[in-house]
């Protein structure tokens, strides 16, 4: 019987000597090349070197070693077929029944602080990825392996029964193509944003898994958390948990939300947030000031709501926190008294963000539609250029630090969406109405007594002058908005009528 024959050549060398010997101690023949070959003779293994294959040297620097006939072709002859066999044993090709190759590391050379274009163009892999895809092509006569994971289940297969199960093969071939698509796609990605290259004909995105989720927004549905490659500073995925249950789907969606929106406030600002809408925003001196105001302006809302913050949790404000039920809190570091208070509350998921501020990501929004995906770029934008004053009253010096906290909350909250403020405290908050004056009344109500006095931001123009008038009667004093809609001049009538300075910011926010 033929000696079945392994081409190992890996860079990540985790396992590969205890694997090698495996398979030499079954009596199977070891290929290698440059450092994998070094490594397993230094063990004192027998290796026949690739060169000792293809009868050529490897060349350019170790550019080209394993794109040769020799090897491509052991690979891919199909064994049961007559003319293939009949082309090997005419040009002197052994068949290779595994191959056991990782590639060169892309993606941690791209990484790397001040890596040069050069460097990471020398770990753009070629042979390797060729070598696998071949072989998972020919997946019911060749094992590949490129996760050094799956060495004890292959080598447990081939002492059981002689070789790899079929069914073992097939799913390291999909392991293979998971892995170049990945691979490719990385590369693809440095390429496009080193021109520039923005909305390509053809878009591949790649993730890398970072957990399970126990069920999706219901628990009838599956779902995974996956995290970007690069830029993960300063989001959810970068986030240390502390304590607290696993995250669901649902608290990672609404966690995110709250994070976008605490991302526009430099001053110590607490969002409070529910089904990815703030639910209650306050900004102050002291971070548990902040909490206070956050909390007052809806204490309903928050229970069973998320929480982030972009200053160290203290002590005090750790005790403002501890009476309320709270899925999550989000915050740059938690002081050892804090984390004292907190871990009495043992469900209570704490999650340590640094770098919370973060915010001037390049990587686009993405959103599924059936049968397709949208992408746009980051709304990282809060204006547009300098404000204009519409009316006859100006805001006062208080209305406008009032109006653009507004305007920072309302760019967070669900169109059609209306954010009501006083003091850096939300009043009210209108979120995801069909209608804009629904959007309103419902500020209007969650607000009650605390709405006189308010400021209003809309996240895109009023169509109609009847907002303006909700407002007044609800005590409103100043609006800021977008404007552009044929029918301005109506809205900036009603509020001359009723003394309310209005803004325009030329620019809208619609969050869908």
């Amino acid at each position: 019987m033929r000696k079945k024959r392994a081409l190992i050549s890996v860079f990540d060398k985790s396992g590969i000597v205890d694997f090698a010997k495996s398979l030499c101690g079954l009596g199977w023949e070891i290929i290698s090349t440059g450092g994998t070959s070094k490594k397993l003779k230094e063990e004192g293994l027998e290796v026949r070197d690739i060169s000792e294959v293809t009868r050529f040297p490897e060349c350019f620097d170790g550019r080209v070693k394993t794109l040769h006939p020799n090897v491509e072709g052991g690979i891919l002859a199909v064994r049961d077929n007559d003319k293939h066999k009949q082309q090997m044993e005419e040009l002197g090709i052994e068949p290779i029944d595994m191959v056991v190759c990782n590639l060169y590391p892309f993606k941690q050379t791209v990484l790397k602080e001040g890596v040069s274009h050069e460097e990471i163009i020398e770990n753009i892999d070629i042979g390797g990825p060729t070598m696998i895809r071949a072989a998972a092509k020919n997946y019911p006569f060749v094992t590949v392996i490129t996760d050094p994971e799956d060495y004890e289940r292959v080598i447990g297969e081939i002492r059981k029964e002689g070789d790899t199960s079929l069914a073992t093969k097939e799913l390291l071939a999909a392991k293979v193509f998971v892995h170049t698509a990945h691979y490719d796609a990385l590369i693809a990605n440095y390429f496009s944003n080193r021109v520039g290259m923005h909305s390509p004909k053809t878009l591949t995105l790649t993730y890398e898994k970072k957990q399970d989720l126990r069920y999706g927004e219901n628990p009838h549905q599956k779902a995974a958390f996956y995290t970007q490659i690069r830029e993960t500073e300063g989001t959810l995925t970068g986030a240390t948990q502390l304590q607290g249950k696993e995250l669901s789907y649902n608290n990672i969606g609404d966690t995110d939300g709250a994070l976008e929106a605490l991302k526009e406030f430099g001053e110590p600002t607490v969002v409070a947030a529910k089904h990815a809408n703030p639910c209650g925003v306050g900004s102050a001196e002291t971070l548990a000031e902040a909490f206070k105001k956050a909390y007052d302006a809806d204490p309903v809302s928050i229970y069973g709501g998320i929480v982030a913050v972009n200053r160290e949790v203290d002590k005090a404000t750790a005790e403002l926190m501890a009476p309320i039920f709270l899925e999550v809190v989000v915050a740059p570091s938690f002081s050892e008294e804090a984390l004292e208070v907190l871990r009495k509350k043992k469900n209570l998921r704490l999650l340590r963000l640094p770098h919370i501020e973060k915010h001037d990501y390049t990587v686009p929004k993405a959103k599924t539609v059936l049968g397709g995906l949208l992408i746009q770029d980051m709304d990282l934008q809060l204006l547009d250029g300098e404000m204009k004053t519409v009316t006859e009253r100006k805001p006062t010096e208080k209305e406008m630090e009032d109006l653009l906290f507004a305007w920072k909350v309302v760019k967070h909250t669900k169109s059609n969406a209306i954010v009501l403020a006083k003091d850096k405290c939300t009043t009210g908050v209108g979120p995801g109405q069909v209608s804009r004056i629904w959007a309103l009344e419902n500020a209007i109500r969650q607000g009650g007594e605390r709405i006189p006095g308010s400021v209003l931001a809309s996240d895109a123009f009023f169509p109609f002058p009847d907002c303006v008038e909700a407002a007044h009667e609800a005590g409103v004093t100043a609006i800021i908005q977008p404007g552009g809609s044929i029918r301005d001049e109506e809205s900036i009538a009603a509020a001359n009528k009723y003394g309310i300075a209005m803004i325009f910011t030329g620019i809208r926010h619609f969050k869908h």
